[in-house]
């Protein structure tokens, strides 16, 4: 029996989970939850949650690469579904661990905090059930604030839920706020990021694969 799957990715989640440090940014999401879950979920659709990162010195680099993976995913796979949220920085102050002697101990930072996008997955996560638009919802995330929806989806809705566990560190576990609420866990190890990548160029494009990716 099939079950009709839209996923939610946390985009920051996963790539400070799993993807930062390594070579498989250019990830192929389709090709990846296809190897985690199994055949009875039909992957109706993925829904990617990021922001663009901001403007700052020396990062134009940066910016490039997202944009190109951004394209290449939403060109390469025809279930891709992406919501942008957005950066902001302000100043705030912050308490150094081991000031000096006589140095106050705290100092004047920026901060940079990504908005929006756990705000837009929650939203859709609950809206999408409200819909019936899926039998089965895999999120994939560490983020506890996340724990309210799946708990209203589960009491209200009686849906289906599965954790993608973004973390490749074997000594972390899932968030147990999550767990608590999933059908079933998977996690992501480094052999699957491997055979899960996007080809090099995206066909009929001029879409590539950044070089220092």
């Amino acid at each position: 029996m099939t079950k009709r799957t839209v996923i939610y990715v946390d985009g920051f989640n996963l790539y400070y989970g799993c993807l930062k440090n390594t070579s498989y940014k250019w990830l192929n999401l389709k090709v990846l939850f296809e190897k985690l879950l199994t055949s009875e979920n039909q992957i109706t659709k993925i829904k990617y949650y990021t922001a663009d990162i901001s403007a700052r010195d020396n990062n134009d680099e940066s910016r490039l690469r997202q944009r190109y993976y951004l394209q290449a995913i939403q060109t390469f796979i025809p279930e891709i579904e992406i919501y942008r949220g957005h950066y902001l920085t302000h100043p705030v102050m912050a308490k150094l661990v081991n000031p000096e002697v006589g140095q106050s101990p705290f100092v004047k930072i920026y901060k940079t905090e990504e908005k929006g996008s756990d705000v837009n997955l929650a939203v859709h996560l609950l809206n999408d059930a409200w819909l019936d638009a899926y039998d089965c919802a895999v999120l994939v995330s560490n983020d506890s604030d996340l724990a309210e929806p799946l708990r209203l989806i589960k009491s209200q809705f009686n849906k289906t839920i599965g954790l993608v566990f973004p973390n490749c560190d074997n000594n972390r576990k899932p968030s147990r706020q999550l767990n608590q609420y999933a059908d079933f866990t998977k996690h992501i190890r480094q052999g699957i990021l491997q055979d899960s990548q996007l080809p090099n160029q995206i066909p009929g494009t001029d879409i590539r694969k950044p070089i220092e990716w």
